[in-house]
């Protein structure tokens, strides 16, 4: 087995990225790697349209942004309380999709494996919504370990 230094964990604080990252703990806390949580914030996710620019601009933005840091130093209090050493970087406004913020992530910090969480959505509900860890799985530069819902299917 080879010996991982530094994991990457996209987090967005649903239970199922939640499992992800406890065990890229476990995993961390078992290889003596770091963790590097990273959380890029959709920005486009609750623009309705209606909003006035400044209301979003002065209200809206700055919620998601605390609401990713919040989640964020959560991610990286569960990482220390068990011996493990992490940091974050959250990611606002950025071009392109999420699989591709992953693997410049991954490319910054030199990951050694990326740990994802996914839903295990098939047919219709994966067309519709996407499927972020398969994109991720597809695109990134390391290999990818992923992490199912409880209760998802096979």
């Amino acid at each position: 087995m080879s010996t991982y230094h530094q994991i990457l964990v996209p987090v967005d604080g649903s239970p199922v990225s939640e499992a992800a990252l406890l065990e890229a703990i476990r995993f961390a806390h078992l290889t003596g790697a770091r963790l590097r949580l990273v959380h890029v914030v959709d920005v486009l996710q609750h623009v309705s349209g209606f909003e006035p620019p400044a209301s979003y601009a002065n209200d809206i933005l700055p919620r998601m942004r605390a609401a990713g840091e919040k989640m964020l130093a959560h991610g990286r209090q569960m990482a220390l309380d068990q011996g493990v050493q992490a940091d974050s970087v959250l990611i606002m406004e950025a071009p392109g999709r999420l699989c591709d913020q992953v693997a410049e992530q991954a490319a910054q910090v030199k990951a050694d494996l990326i740990v994802v969480g996914s839903h295990g959505r098939r047919g219709i509900g994966r067309a519709l919504l996407g499927s972020d860890a398969e994109q991720i799985v597809r695109y990134a530069p390391v290999p990818v370990l992923v992490v199912r819902a409880v209760g998802a299917p096979a």
